[in-house]
């Protein structure tokens, strides 16, 4: 009988954060998020708008700058789940985050600021200034590819 074959801890929480992804409410992107501790998922969350708010409807026409415009009105979904956890009195001190995409500079000062230990992501961002952020802060980063 052969070995079964295990997805590793961080590939289990990927995978879970790609569902989660599913359920983003902007038509731009969809981002998942895992917050989990010693392989157990704590929280999770998605991008989308604020709570009550309609979903983004988004053109996919490019400006006549010749640059596509982020979502101005979507909550990213790190900033969603560390929100959520902080809603409902969870502390995700210590934990880990895995995240679809590479974490902007703003959602690494909050994963930084919330405590968290690690960030695994798999797509990447052409801006690099989070990564760069949360390993100056030495929260470990690890891209999964």
């Amino acid at each position: 009988m052969s070995e079964l074959m295990r997805p590793t801890r961080e590939e289990t929480a990927m995978a879970v954060a790609h569902e989660f992804a599913k359920l983003g409410t902007c038509d731009r992107l969809q981002v998942g998020a895992v917050i989990h501790r010693q392989g157990r998922v704590i929280i999770s969350g998605y991008n989308g708008v604020p709570a009550g708010l309609p979903h983004c409807e988004h053109s996919r026409d490019v400006p006549s700058t010749g640059e596509e415009r982020g979502c101005q009105i979507a909550v990213h979904a790190e900033a969603n789940t560390i929100a959520f956890a902080a809603r409902h009195g969870l502390s995700v001190e210590g934990a880990d985050m895995t995240v679809t995409h590479m974490p902007c500079v703003d959602c690494a000062k909050l994963i930084i600021n919330a405590g968290l230990v690690s960030v695994t992501y798999q797509q990447p961002y052409r801006k690099v200034e989070g990564i760069q952020l949360l390993t100056r802060a030495r929260v470990r980063v690890v891209n999964l590819r």
